[in-house]
């Protein structure tokens, strides 16, 4: 749950010019409500769409909020949770002296996530009838930042999740801005002279431009090797699970307050 002595949560998120992924958002701050009943959970979103972060910081003061903990929805530590979201929240605390806030850690090696994202790539496996041996590869993408800490972060996760799945090959690509690039992953990948299988998880929340931008990448690399099997697992989704990593990470950071 929030920590103890908050009495409301502000759910952020990126934000998406995608419908579907809006509303899985606002399903997901649906799911989280339910788990943290009575405490009131307000969601909105850094970019896009509205409630913008003032909007829900407004909402939440006018229902008698007076120390909130701020939830940014966001995969990896970067520029969004380190100045971005503080930044915002900071100025609309601002105009509520009095009210008291703190941030929560990003989701990133959460458990349940981890647990979540083990469940999709069997999912997958499971739909496509694959049996896991030598011949099939696992390759998990980000979004891609220039943060070396969130690329690096990626890195572990896929490797812990490889392991979890006991899958014998294993490779992390990036979108954008990082390296390297997804289709340069899978073409290396779909090029061991062992691999008929290649299992890509898109390490996304939600529906959006990049889910199919990602999946049209691992359709051409099908077109370039054709004797390989490409698989496209789905993204996180607004889970029981992730809710859960929120819940947990709102305990792992210090609480700030600006009066």
């Amino acid at each position: 749950m929030a920590t103890p002595q908050s009495d409301a949560v502000l759910l952020v998120g990126h934000g998406t010019r995608d419908p579907a992924g809006t509303e899985e958002f606002f399903q997901l701050a649906s799911v989280l409500a339910e788990r943290l009943a009575p405490l009131p959970v307000e969601g909105c979103l850094l970019e896009f769409q509205h409630p913008t972060i003032p909007e829900a910081w407004r909402t939440l003061v006018r229902r008698g909020a007076k120390q909130i903990r701020v939830a940014p929805l966001l995969l990896f530590a970067a520029g969004h949770a380190r100045s971005d979201i503080p930044d915002a929240v900071a100025a609309s605390a601002t105009e509520t002296p009095g009210v008291c806030y703190s941030q929560s850690a990003p989701l990133s090696r959460a458990p349940t996530i981890i647990k979540l994202l083990s469940s999709r790539i069997k999912q997958a496996a499971d739909r496509e009838a694959i049996q896991v041996d030598e011949s099939v590869a696992l390759v998990m993408v980000g979004r891609g930042s220039y943060d070396p800490c969130a690329k690096a972060d990626m890195r572990v996760l896929g490797e812990i999740v490889a392991r979890r799945c006991e899958m014998p090959h294993h490779a992390v690509g990036f979108y954008a801005m990082a390296e390297p690039k997804l289709p340069d992953v899978l073409d290396e990948v779909a090029g061991r002279s062992e691999i008929r299988t290649v299992i890509v998880q898109p390490h996304l929340l939600f529906q959006g431009r990049l889910y199919d931008a990602i999946a049209d990448q691992v359709a051409e690399a099908s077109k370039r090797h054709p004797h390989v099997r490409f698989v496209v697992a789905d993204y996180l989704g607004p889970t029981a699970e992730v809710a859960e990593a929120l819940v947990r990470r709102g305990f792992a950071s210090m609480p700030q307050s600006l009066t």
